[in-house]
This record gives structure tokens, C-alpha cells and sequence, in this order.
């Protein structure tokens, strides 16, 4: 049986975002605050994205998020 699937759902689906191609290379990858909160919530995926010192945007529903440690601006 695969390691993944002996996570519990919310660990699946968060190893799942930081495991894409996207996100090993230091890109970006987006979900939908709606996914988020149904599958692992809120605070818990705020925590994972502090232990790894990602960074986050939310917008019209969709999270953009940052899979490196470098600054981010907002351009208006």
C-alpha cells in the first residue's frame, strides 16, 4: 500500500498541493478557499504554510500560494 494512502484525508490532499511539480520547483499553486476550509481549515493550513515558510493571497475564492520563502507584493 502507498505511504499516501495511510494519511487521513487532510494530510492526503495538503501532501498532495506541496508534492506538485509547481510546488517543488518554487512556483505557485492555487486551490479554492472553499476546499480548503471543508477539507483541512483554515488555521491548519495557515500553520502548514508558516512551518514552511510559504507565503498566501486570497482572492474571489481562490488562494494563490507562494512555494518559496521569497517576499511578496501586491501591485494595484
Amino acid at each position: 500500500m502507498s505511504e499516501l494512502r495511510l494519511l487521513l484525508p487532510a494530510d492526503f490532499w495538503m501532501r498532495k498541493i506541496f508534492d506538485a511539480k509547481a510546488a517543488q520547483e518554487g512556483g505557485v499553486v492555487r486551490r479554492s478557499v472553499r476546499d480548503i476550509e471543508r477539507i483541512v481549515g483554515r488555521d491548519r493550513f495557515r500553520r502548514e504554510l508558516e512551518r514552511r515558510g510559504y507565503h498566501a493571497v486570497e482572492n474571489a475564492g481562490q488562494v494563490v500560494i507562494f512555494c518559496n520563502n521569497e517576499r511578496v507584493s501586491v501591485w494595484c
